[in-house]
């Protein structure tokens, strides 16, 4: 084998063999395809590597190998879509008015609004209808043709089938879908009122339903992207928003909605923490997850269990409404005593109205073909248009691959509004702040985010503010509701508490009292039907819980305590009875007006203001338990305490308070 031509006069004492070395990749790396055929000159010893020139030579035929099949792959892919012809042909289009149309379009970096003037037929009827609108087919005609109908686009105009949707939703809505799926808006300029329309390409293939915005996950494996998305999406926004109701074509997604942690925008789907309670309950991570690097949500042991087996969800396929799902409150005392009836009637407005076992196909905008003629359609398939082939016909096909090639590059140029270069940098900023905004799904990395806002951010709270916290709240709600479970099947208490215990980690205030109240045998308004038992209850979990929620200002946890320590009533064993912190917290609640940290106000009607001065009066009259005794102190308090409650109205319990201020000062003077 000739590894490299020489002269007759060296020998092979002038050739220097040496195993490949790192440099010898770094310097062909260097040099381009022609040079690498000969080493370089102007030396008597060359230094070679055969390893290197076989390993060389077959990547370059690799590399040539491989695009020569991308791209016969990419011309077969182009005749087949020309092969297929116009599907919306025999519904005659063309045939239709010729209208003026102008066209918003939104560019969600800039955040900015472009409009230009369109021409289009549209039918006059509607094909299809979803939930909220209803579709008709379009034809565009491309700025740079002129009446050349038979090449225009094919697309789908959708309108609110309620004709008072205020004009500033369809914006809403473009501004929502710019990043999952091309759309603008058409304003029919000719029209009486210029109605407006959403605008979207027509995509044939396969429409899949992948998720719905209230908790229904398709179950068969046969993608994971639109789960791996939803779940990126909750992530990346710090748990801002999710990106639900996935599905499309592949990997080109359409009509998605988000649900926001506030539960405001985005129209009537969305459910805000309810609807992302409702997902992450019924998602389960794969191996795009993984490689995302995304974190799993946690879920009750018996949850994992139950998911593994049974098809939940299906009664969570349909697209819910604001206004139309499940709200998540305890039921009413009246609606208790009937509670059959009323998870009877939960389940009957739950907006599921099918009894089939598998997803219907959807006909919107990107369905492959109208149910009605699918099976006109006849698609060709790898054996019949086989690459061999396909270099056959190339040049029959030429002059109709540059047509088209031609047509996509000026509506591409026309469509982005912006230069290549800008939209990378905008987009790698974008990318940026996502990236500093991202927060994990699990609520040990939410524990931690907590603890390092608290060491940057002095006299912070350690509740509120959490949206897993509320998620995982919601989900509790959602168990006491009976949504996961069949009619007539009892919830899964076990993993009500569980979730009920993951969002009081998070710091959700009402999480916190209710677990406070659980452990402490006390009442409860959030899951009022569970009760620990005796051998789970932890009265030292349960009080310090309750003072977490009194550092929060709650009222009623801070007129707990105070009881606690000044009677030693609820008391933990490593607590004792203390009387100066039974008055702290006492003096707290009297001068607290303002509203706790998750904005509620209790005006704690049982235990009046003026009871709760008079209580502190008592204490500084006798004194002890770390409490030094203050009669003149106790004087001035059953004066405050006489003069709230003449405030309200109780004239003889104000006499009875100006009595013992005198009885206090008289203990002053001897």
């Amino acid at each position: 084998m000739v590894l490299v031509d020489r002269t007759l006069s060296e020998s092979s004492d002038d050739i220097d063999i040496r195993p490949l070395e790192l440099e010898d990749l770094r310097r062909r790396l260097d040099e381009s395809d022609d040079d690498c055929h000969s080493l370089p000159d102007g030396s008597s010893n060359q230094s070679f590597s055969a390893a290197f020139q076989i390993g060389l030579k077959r990547r370059r035929e690799t590399t040539v190998n491989r695009n020569f099949v991308a791209k016969m792959a990419w011309k077969n892919a182009v005749r087949k879509a020309l092969a297929l012809g116009d599907p919306w042909e025999k519904f005659h289009l063309n045939a239709y008015k010729t209208e003026r149309a102008r066209r918003h379009r939104y560019n969600a970096m800039r955040q900015t609004w472009t409009q230009d003037e369109v021409v289009v037929k549209m039918e006059k009827d509607s094909f299809n209808h979803g939930a909220m609108r209803e579709c008709f087919r379009m034809k565009k005609l491309s700025n740079f043709s002129k009446d050349d109908w038979e090449r225009a686009h094919n697309y789908v105009a959708k309108r609110y089938m309620d004709l008072n949707t205020p004009r500033e939703t369809y914006f809403d809505d473009v501004r929502l879908q710019v990043d999952i799926f091309q759309m603008a808006i058409l304003e029919m300029i000719d029209r009486e009122g210029s109605p407006l329309f959403h605008l979207e390409h027509f995509i044939e293939g396969q429409y899949v339903k992948y998720n719905s915005n209230s908790g229904f996950v398709r179950s068969e494996a046969i993608r994971m992207t639109p789960q791996a998305f939803s779940h990126f999406t909750f992530e990346r926004s710090g748990h801002e928003l999710i990106v639900v109701d996935i599905q499309g074509v592949g990997d080109l997604y359409t009509d998605p909605q988000i649900h926001t942690s506030h539960g405001e925008e985005y129209g009537d789907g969305n459910l805000g923490t309810r609807g992302m309670a409702l997902f992450l309950h019924s998602h389960r991570c794969n191996s795009i997850c993984e490689s995302l690097n995304l974190t799993p949500f946690d879920l009750a042991p018996s949850e994992i269990e139950s998911n593994k087996t049974i098809s939940s969800t299906k009664n969570a396929y349909q697209t819910i409404v604001r206004g139309t799902e499940e709200i998540v409150l305890t039921p009413s005392e009246e609606e208790k005593e009937h509670i059959q009836d009323y998870i009877r009637m939960r389940s009957l407005s739950s907006g599921y109205h099918s009894g089939d076992d598998r997803p219907r196909t959807k006909l919107t905008s990107i369905s492959s073909l109208d149910s009605l003629e699918c099976d006109d359609m006849i698609l060709m398939s790898e054996s019949e248009d086989s690459l061999v082939d396909s270099a056959k016909r190339e040049r029959n096909h030429h002059h109709h691959l540059r047509d088209y090639h031609n047509r996509l590059r000026l509506d591409s140029m026309t469509d982005s509004g912006t230069d290549t270069e800008t939209r990378e940098m905008e987009i790698m900023q974008f990318k940026q702040l996502v990236q500093r905004k991202a927060r994990p799904s699990h609520v040990l990395g939410e524990i931690e985010h907590r603890k390092q806002l608290e060491l940057l951010e002095e006299n912070r709270s350690k509740t509120g503010g959490s949206v897993l916290g509320q998620v995982h709240l919601d989900l509790a709600k959602y168990h006491e509701l009976n949504r996961f479970v069949k009619e007539g099947e009892s919830f899964d208490q076990e993993a009500a508490i569980y979730h009920l215990n993951q969002a009081a980690k998070c710091g959700c205030l009402e999480a916190i009292k209710t677990m406070a109240q659980l452990h402490l045998g006390l009442p409860h308004d959030t899951l009022p039907g569970i009760q620990l038992d005796d051998n789970k209850c932890e009265l030292e979990l349960g009080f310090d819980y309750m003072q977490t929620a009194a550092e929060a200002k709650d009222r009623v946890a801070m007129i707990y305590i105070s009881k606690a320590y000044e009677t030693g009533i609820g008391l933990p064993k490593s607590k004792s009875k203390n009387w100066d912190k039974a008055v702290y917290w006492l003096e707290k609640v009297i001068n607290t007006n303002t509203e706790d940290e998750e904005g509620n106000f209790d005006g704690t009607m049982d235990d009046p203001q003026y009871q709760l001065v008079a209580r502190q009066a008592v204490m500084y009259l006798s004194g002890g338990y770390c409490l030094e005794k203050d009669p003149n102190k106790a004087g001035e308090l059953y004066t405050y305490a006489a003069e709230l409650a003449t405030e309200a109205m109780k004239g003889k319990l104000a006499a009875k308070y100006y009595m013992q201020a005198e009885e206090a000062w008289a203990e002053c003077e001897e």
